[in-house]
């Protein structure tokens, strides 16, 4: 009931909450009806702008937020007892690796241990370990948050790639200043590229790319394609005969890959487990 109730308070509206805590709208909208019935009041009233709380509520929440954050160490608590390999195991990566590194990987863990399960989330937002949204995460950025225990993998490099299609078509960039004649698969709203090319010299706007978007697989893709250059991991884009490396001299930054859970599920066998398995499965990866 606890973490419904707050969920409405931070949201405002049934919908939004039940959606950021992955349960439905009647089972939320129940639970918040259990506690106006155990504290006698009501907790929210309706406006034009959705559900606001009420004075009663407001009074609640400090109190609330307390009582979750309990509960979510205790429950942590309890599943790192776990000493069976047997149950189910979250783990949360980033779209590109979720997508093109980690398959392979988890069926060679399905082999090695059938009673484990594996729940996937593929996602570019950092998923809150404290909050039990995963008990594996697998970041290309060092871990901030307390309480995490985190294991570096390693780097992965990152280049400049076109398919040989496109490259046929369009020619071969000599030097980095030919890029700007040049189709680069560009960002739609993030700015991370045209960062890079003022570090390096150029200023120009996202019309510089004609071709533009904020998901990583469609990049991917896109590359395949030969919509244009783009920026890979080499340990992707090596496997690929159909493109090709740009050695124009552009400066990129590694990626660092992090393995990070909660330090009180990794006594807990099933978890430590996988996390053990992608760790030499990872690591083997990165240094091929």
């Amino acid at each position: 009931m606890l973490r419904s109730f707050l969920a409405t308070v931070d949201h405002g509206s049934l919908s939004a909450a039940a959606t950021a805590i992955g349960t439905t709208q009647p089972t939320l909208s129940r639970h918040v009806r259990e506690l106006e019935s155990v504290v006698g009041t009501p907790l929210f009233r309706r406006s034009v702008k959705g559900l606001e709380p009420t004075e009663a509520a407001l009074a609640l929440v400090d109190d609330a937020r307390l009582m979750g954050q309990a509960a979510e160490a205790l429950a942590l608590k309890a599943q790192g007892k776990g000493e069976t390999l047997r149950g189910t195991v979250r783990i949360t990566a980033s779209v590109v690796v979720s997508n093109l590194i980690l398959p392979p990987i988890i069926a060679d863990l399905r082999q090695a241990e059938p009673l484990i399960q594996i729940e996937m989330v593929a996602s570019d937002a950092a998923q809150n370990l404290l909050r039990r949204d995963a008990d594996i995460a697998l970041r290309m950025f060092d871990p901030t948050q307390n309480a995490l225990i985190a294991r570096k993998l390693g780097d992965t490099s990152l280049g400049l790639y076109a398919a040989t299609d496109y490259l046929n078509h369009r020619g071969r960039p000599q030097v980095l200043t030919d890029l700007l004649t040049h189709d680069v698969i560009g960002f739609d709203r993030a700015d991370d590229i045209i960062k890079g090319y003022a570090a390096h010299g150029f200023a120009v706007t996202r019309n510089q790319f004609p071709v533009r978007t904020d998901d990583q697989m469609v990049c991917w893709h896109l590359l395949l394609a030969g919509a244009g250059i783009g920026f890979a991991q080499d340990l992707l884009a090596g496997e690929r005969p159909q493109l090709e490396r740009l050695d124009l001299g552009m400066r990129l930054p590694a990626l660092p890959v992090w393995l990070v859970m909660h330090e009180e599920v990794r006594s807990n066998a099933r978890i430590r487990r996988v996390a053990d398995f992608l760790t030499t499965a990872l690591t083997a990866r990165l240094k091929s």
